[in-house]
């Protein structure tokens, strides 16, 4: 058995089988999940890393509109990219633990309100300028201050106070936070030459790759820094990230060996893909999910009943299996699910037209409801919508379909249309997902929940160390947010992402796709 599973480790370490798959025929052959872990970590060890080339991947997720300033990072080609030439304080990785980055260390005081993050020495932007304190605290005021509309500005909110101590920076709190590292671990958070104020977009930081080409919407190219502080990644002489938001091009790229990685690979040819040689799936399951959100501030989603029928109106057990085609779960109107410690069994909602007849016609709604898609909000999107209009039907809710354009739905149609598809690839704690999107003052509220209740909760939970409280805390909000919130949550998906031949190092990672948007960086070519 050893012998091999040690043959399927190396396989795995060397890009050509997927983690899954070894995990399933570690199973089969009676090896424990720790057994099997250990012999993978052991075989991506031994594989080791091979220098050079340039390695490129085909993604879904980039439009014209997008920039390089961290703060409006929305989708995952500027995120993706993002994470190979800039850097944040802490890292979470692959088995959800915060690891030091450009923080070496830190520490709290006792009601975890004042943290010190010790400033990590000898790192160098790609400018040539060694990272100080005063850039890092910098960074903080730029994403905290409230006219910066960073994505993070929801997380700074509870910071009270600011300061720098030699080498150290000193985050002091409004209210106690347990999670704080987790939190600076948001991509929004990359560290730039004092902090981005004098030019946001300039694309310099201290990641394994330096900017050489921003051709948005188009092609991204990052040459290797040769300064970079660390040897565990940057690998390639050169990355390269293609935006090939259609499907069908972008596995036909894979395939024809134009990119060695790809995202979002449809569901519903996963199985085919699995017969394609060379090629391997790569897909686990985590914290991402498919929502449908609308604006709880806007007509005719201000009225809780009109919400709650079409959250009724979902079929989401067909959902899963038609769009997900199983590789997924059925979601509960929360952006929570079993991946996060935290979590709290809840009473599943499920497809009830009747329900869904009564609540529309509390309502006193008439006429069709209509709901914006797009082929880049999530793969099947139109599909889902579809099933979302057919099964509304059933209870005599008319949904009308605008499918929008895949360029610039980020910028125009996402957190701007008060009834839209979306997804989220989630965040490494419950705090930090409400803090995110459901916060009133969080600026990517994309479905206007504004619930003072709420809101206290939150800030409650962050503060309070017994985790059991926490828990229940947690629970409640999971509540408020499923039965009086704008977001319809049918599904939790797995990230499936898929690598050629000569990719080695593929380690999956359940924070997100494209290894939590580290592959460019941490894998290599192996020939």
């Amino acid at each position: 058995m050893t012998d091999e599973l040690s043959y399927l480790s190396r396989r795995v370490a060397s890009g050509k089988l997927s983690r899954r798959d070894f995990l399933g025929r570690a199973a089969a052959l009676g090896a424990s999940t720790v057994f099997a872990n250990g012999l993978l970590a052991t075989a991506v060890r031994a594989e080791g890393p091979v220098k050079g080339g340039i390695l490129k991947a085909g993604m879904q997720g980039g439009s014209a509109t997008d920039s390089l300033d961290p703060a409006t990072w929305q989708s995952q080609v500027p995120y993706g990219f993002g994470r190979q030439w800039a850097e944040q304080l802490v890292q979470v990785d692959g088995n959800g633990v915060a690891q030091p980055a450009l923080a070496e260390e830190w520490g709290a005081s006792k009601d975890a309100k004042v943290w010190t993050f010790k400033i990590r020495k000898g790192v160098q932007f790609h400018n040539g300028k060694d990272l100080t304190p005063a850039d890092v605290l910098a960074t903080m005021e730029r994403h905290s201050d409230e006219k910066s509309k960073s994505g993070a500005l929801g997380l700074m909110q509870g910071i009270d106070k600011l300061s720098i101590d030699g080498q150290n920076i000193v985050i002091s709190l409004k209210e106690a936070n347990a999670d704080l590292p987790f939190l600076l671990d948001d991509y929004h958070l990359m560290i730039q030459p004092n902090g981005g104020k004098d030019n946001p977009t300039a694309g310099i930081g201290t990641g394994p790759y330096k900017v050489a080409e921003n051709n948005v919407g188009v092609r991204l190219v990052g040459e290797k820094f040769a300064n970079y502080w660390r040897d565990d990644r940057g690998h390639a002489d050169q990355i390269e990230m293609i935006v090939i938001n259609d499907a069908t091009a972008r596995m036909s790229a894979l395939q024809g060996g134009q990119v060695h990685m790809v995202n979002r690979v449809e569901p519903k040819i996963v199985d085919l893909i699995k017969r394609v040689p060379g090629i391997t799936i790569q897909n686990i399951a985590g914290k991402g999910h498919y929502v449908f959100i609308s604006h709880c501030n806007t007509a005719p989603f201000d009225n809780n009943d009109l919400r709650l029928a079409l959250k009724y109106a979902i079929d989401r057990e067909e959902m899963v299996q038609k769009i997900l085609m199983g590789y997924g779960s059925v979601g509960n109107d929360t952006p929570i699910n079993k991946s996060y410690p935290l979590f709290s069994e809840m009473e599943q909602r499920t497809f009830d037209p009747e329900k869904a007849a009564f609540h529309y016609k509390k309502s006193g709604h008439s006429g069709s409801v209509l709901f914006r898609t797009s082929d880049v909000a999530f793969p099947g999107a139109i599909d889902a919508a579809q099933l979302f209009q057919q099964s509304a039907a059933k209870a005599g809710i008319t949904v009308e379909i605008k499918r929008e354009p895949g360029d610039g739905y980020w910028s125009e149609v996402w957190n701007k249309q008060p009834f839209s598809a979306s997804y989220w690839g989630g965040r490494p704690t419950q705090d930090q997902m409400y803090s995110t999107a459901y916060y009133s003052k969080a600026d990517w509220n994309d479905t206007r929940f504004f619930n003072e209740k709420f809101d206290k909760m939150l800030i409650t939970a962050r503060a309070e160390l017994d985790t059991d409280k926490r828990k229940k805390l947690y629970a409640d909000m999971g509540t408020i947010v499923r039965d009086e919130g704008g977001v319809i949550a049918p599904m939790f998906n797995d990230f499936i992402d898929a690598t050629g031949p000569q990719v080695g190092g593929w380690v999956s990672d359940y924070n997100g796709e494209q290894m939590s948007g580290y592959a460019l960086s941490k894998c290599w070519l192996t020939a």
